[in-house]
């Protein structure tokens, strides 16, 4: 087992190595996809402010409260795309266009080879701004760091990504039976802008949509709950792994009896 771990993650880098040598001949498209994700981020980040500017408090939530969350959601979503963007691809056109045939003939697990194949280096202005909030709003908010609590906010984050993963491998998968997916994948992964927000913002319905049905809100809002007041941790942190491990279940499983079904298509 260790050395077919050993053998992914030498594959992986092998992969990362290629897509940074195409990063630096085609820099205009990193420059493109990073200043796009900033400015989006940015956007929000400025409605946010102007709520606040006329209302002290959100549902209870303070300004830098809900910053936090907001920087905190946009890490692991940052992780994901820097890693495993290539899943949108399956379920846009590789698929449709028959290209899946050559993840098929080749010595590697078809969905570590689609996963790790690209690296989507202007995720990494995704994943500043994030880091931007978290360090601006952590001062004006009182809590107590210790190096278990880092420890515990780097397995949230990994885990947390995990989810995001495991619902594009679940969405791309149904490409295998409907040649293309792309919009499924789509329609999932934008609830994740709910779970910017505190979710007790929201109604009953789409609190339980959030954690139970599409479950964004172990993305963020649970484990940033857990770091801001200290509350529940074996629900906030336990359940976002436990949570993470059965997505990315549900969505290997999909992948798996989707490949059986896989016929090839082309243009």
């Amino acid at each position: 087992m260790f050395r077919e771990i050993k053998r992914a993650l030498k594959m992986h880098r092998i992969f990362i190595v290629q897509e940074l040598k195409r990063f630096t001949e085609y820099k205009g498209d990193f420059l493109t996809g990073a200043i796009g994700l900033l400015l989006a981020q940015l956007c929000n980040i400025i409605f946010i402010s102007v709520i606040f500017g006329q209302i002290p408090e959100l549902m209870g939530w303070k300004y830098n409260e809900v910053m936090f969350i907001y920087g905190f959601s946009l890490i692991p979503k940052a992780l994901d795309h820097l890693f495993f963007d290539n899943l949108w691809s399956v379920g846009y056109f590789i698929v449709r266009k028959g290209d899946f045939d050559k993840y098929l003939t080749r010595p590697i697990n078809p969905l570590f080879h689609v996963m790790a194949e690209k690296f989507q280096v202007d995720a990494f202005g995704e994943m500043v701004i994030g880091i931007i909030l978290l360090s601006c709003s952590l001062p004006s908010i009182e809590v107590e760091w210790g190096i278990g609590k880092v420890l515990l906010v780097i397995v949230a984050i990994i885990f947390a990504s995990f989810i995001y993963t495991g619902i594009k491998i679940g969405t791309a998968a149904i490409a295998f039976w409907t040649k293309r997916s792309g919009n499924i994948t789509f329609m999932f992964y934008m609830v994740n802008d709910f779970v910017k927000y505190p979710i007790d913002i929201y109604n009953n319905v789409v609190r339980s949509v959030l954690t139970y049905i599409i479950p964004f809100a172990f993305t963020s809002y649970f484990p940033a709950l857990y770091f801001l007041t200290g509350e529940n941790p074996i629900f906030n942190i336990g359940m976002t792994i436990v949570v993470a491990l059965i997505v990315m279940t549900i969505g290997v499983l999909i992948w798996n009896r989707g490949i059986k079904a896989y016929e090839s298509a082309g243009s």
